[in-house]
């Protein structure tokens, strides 16, 4: 894709240099003036391409990357959760000021489609970039927004008639829920795009649950244009969700997930004695420390659930950079790992997952 302002002569500033005015805007809370950045540069853009082809590129080539950056400057300590918060509402509000201006001179409709997130999902920024470069491409879309309950989706499918289903999730916590929507949808007869760093790697587990993949916006446009694998569900198509996933015969997914605050109340008290600098912690301290336990339980159910160690793992290093940039050491991690191990002595999967995750922290740049 064209980076922003790389034509000569065009008097549009550089990808660089707009990404930089926007991120100023928006670290400094300044919506006013970040959605005066959007504007201009739309403007700037369409003197030589259409207005709709104008905001598809401040959409992806300034807003996203503005958004990736907010995460990153938040995994780095740099912002705090409020900043944040504030940070993305921003940047929403700027997703409707690009769709605004370029909402003259529709295209043609190619067909309808549904976005939404899984339930409990409120990440809803990225859904709400694909549904308005889908709507620019020239799809009549319906965008449900963050934390869609699956009967509510499902309701809103019999109502209005929809080609497909995009489906965004950015938490893995909450596949086992994506994957009771997808198989839901295809009962009511429509098939699912999914799409959102949940569905691991190249969309592993979106295949596995019996859903296409999209990475992004404009992958999700080819994939609906192009239409394979998108076929209509059949009646013989529909099935249970555990007819995806023999693997939870082994119930080790059903009783980690129905038990887990059990392990975590042990846990935290293992921690404690493993890592005994917890001893000092505030109330407030604790209170992050069991929630984080209970987000090791959650993700190692997560796992199980479609039987991938290196999700857990994945979890894990990534916590572990986390802590080490609020000045915790990742170290701290083991006691509880070691503490999940015996809890879980009698399950086999459970085990393996927890012993790679271990590895993965000892050896050698997060130990």
């Amino acid at each position: 894709m064209t980076s922003i302002g790389t034509d000569e002569g065009s008097g549009v500033p550089s990808s660089g240099e707009l990404r930089d005015r926007l991120w100023r805007a928006v670290s400094d809370v300044d919506e006013t003036r970040a959605i005066a950045v959007v504007r201009d540069a739309v403007a700037a853009l369409a003197t030589g391409t259409s207005p709709r082809r104008a905001a598809e590129r401040v959409l992806l080539e300034l807003i996203a990357p503005t958004q990736e950056r907010v995460g990153a400057q938040w995994a780095a300590n740099a912002l705090t959760i409020a900043q944040e918060h504030a940070a993305t509402a921003i940047n929403e509000r700027c997703v409707s000021a690009v769709a605004d201006a370029a909402a003259a001179g529709a295209e043609p409709v190619k067909g309808r489609v549904t976005v939404a997130c899984v339930d409990g999902e409120w990440h809803a920024l990225p859904a709400r970039l694909v549904a308005e470069v889908l709507r620019l491409r020239g799809w009549h879309v319906d965008y449900l927004g963050a934390q869609v309950p699956t009967g509510h989706l499902v309701a809103h499918l019999h109502q209005r008639r929809s080609d497909a289903v995009l489906l965004s999730s950015s938490i893995p916590t909450h596949l086992p829920t994506a994957h009771t929507a997808i198989s839901s949808c295809r009962t009511a007869g429509v098939p699912v795009l999914a799409g959102g760093a949940a569905f691991g790697p190249e969309g592993r587990y979106a295949r596995l649950m019996r859903a296409q993949w999209a990475a992004d916006a404009v992958g999700a446009d080819d994939v609906l244009t192009r239409g394979v694998g998108l076929e209509r569900p059949t009646v013989r198509d529909a099935r249970l969700v555990d007819a995806d996933l023999p693997h939870l015969d082994d119930q080790e997914y059903t009783m980690v997930r129905q038990t887990r605050r059990q392990p975590v109340q042990q846990t935290l008290a293992d921690v404690e004695d493993g890592f005994p600098a917890m001893r000092a912690y505030t109330e407030y301290q604790r209170e992050r420390t069991a929630e984080d336990i209970d987000h090791l339980v959650t993700h190692l159910a997560a796992a199980l659930y479609v039987d991938d160690p290196a999700l857990f793992t994945r979890f894990i290093t990534w916590t572990a950079d986390i802590l080490t940039a609020r000045h915790v050491p990742a170290h701290s991690l083991l006691p509880a790992i070691g503490s999940l191990r015996r809890r879980l002595a009698d399950f086999p999967r459970s085990t393996g997952i927890l012993n790679e995750a271990r590895g993965a922290l000892t050896a050698g740049q997060h130990a």
